[in-house]
């Protein structure tokens, strides 16, 4: 229970920083009058390009497993998805991420080795290309991320960069994984199978390749979406910020957001451009009222979204079948 209490303590810091940051301003009613204000037609196209983005993730999540040679109908495949990104928008780590391999095991037989090796190469597509981006916006702002908030943050990029590397290392990778897939299986007899996280990492590093061509520019293709969405609520705001900066902004704050610190980074969103706007001529309420309103259009949006697929598709509670789809 202490355990329990601690973890959900940790959860509320990002929110406490919110709440801490507002309290701080000057005119705390400019930030409710800027979001209530905020021109409707950018907020609902932005919102709009939540679809899109799903739907991107969902090709490429379908191209990781055809590369496997697992065929997942598309749109079983776009309500498992929906449906994990709710979840992981409601809780804390990466529990929606682990939801599509229990659907994958219970719809396809898919081993659960096999499925967790397409969803953390899914997952690192999104790392590495997060970390492109933020070096990039790091750079920008050197003038503002300074001090401790500069070494937290080159240090999150070289973590993002550097930590899976340990999975090509032999040896280390099969202990620390074996340990790993036997807390991740349900049912006994998956989690007695000799072998499964040697062929993780055989399923794993079979992505390394051609198909990377594919799911890379995919992958920028979301984010290109994201900032794209990010750049719409500025011109809501009235906010005359650059796409290039909106680029800059944003991939900083998703890798901050990453911090087990808070629930889809509200708090550590808002306090970084509290900080940040100033120095380009705004003012930190401009930054808490953007950042509030792309926790809205975008998080909420998403998670409005993976309940409808709950409710028209909800994960799969009956035994996996008994025969397991060969990797």
């Amino acid at each position: 229970m202490s355990r329990t209490a601690l973890r959900a303590f940790v959860r509320l810091i990002g929110p406490l920083l919110l709440v801490l940051v507002v309290a701080r301003m000057d005119d705390r009613d400019a930030v409710l009058g800027a979001v209530v204000s905020a021109s409707a037609g950018p907020l609902a196209l932005a919102a709009a390009l939540n679809v899109l983005n799903i739907h991107l993730k969902v090709i490429r999540w379908d191209a990781l497993l055809r590369a496997r040679g697992i065929v997942y109908p598309l749109r079983r495949a776009w309500s498992a998805y929906a449906t994990s990104l709710y979840v992981g928008m409601l809780t804390p780590g990466r529990v929606g991420d682990l939801l599509r391999i229990r659907y994958l095991r219970h719809d396809l037989g898919v081993p659960y080795a096999e499925g967790l090796a397409t969803v953390v190469m899914d997952r690192l597509c999104d790392l590495y290309v997060l970390a492109a981006f933020v070096a990039v916006g790091v750079a920008r702002y050197s003038a503002v991320i300074a001090g401790r908030l500069a070494w937290l943050t080159w240090g999150g990029i070289a973590l993002t960069v550097l930590a899976p590397l340990v999975l090509l290392i032999p040896g280390l990778a099969e202990r620390l994984l074996l340990a790993f897939s036997r807390k991740l299986a349900k049912d006994p007899s998956e989690s007695a199978e000799p072998g499964a996280a040697s062929r993780f990492l055989v399923a794993l590093r079979a992505h390394v390749g051609r198909g990377l061509l594919f799911t890379l520019p995919v992958t920028v293709a979301t984010f290109v979406v994201n900032f794209a969405q990010g750049y719409l609520i500025a011109r809501a705001l009235g906010v005359p910020l650059a796409l290039f900066d909106v680029t800059c902004l944003l991939a900083i704050a998703n890798l901050l957001g990453l911090l087990p610190i808070s629930i889809a980074g509200v708090g550590v969103r808002e306090l970084f451009f509290s900080l940040v706007f100033p120095s380009l001529g705004l003012t930190a309420e401009h930054g808490v009222s953007f950042g509030l309103l792309v926790f809205a259009v975008v998080y909420l949006n998403v998670v409005a979204v993976g309940f409808v697929s709950w409710q028209l598709a909800p994960p799969p509670t009956s035994p996996a079948p008994s025969t397991p789809r060969s990797g």
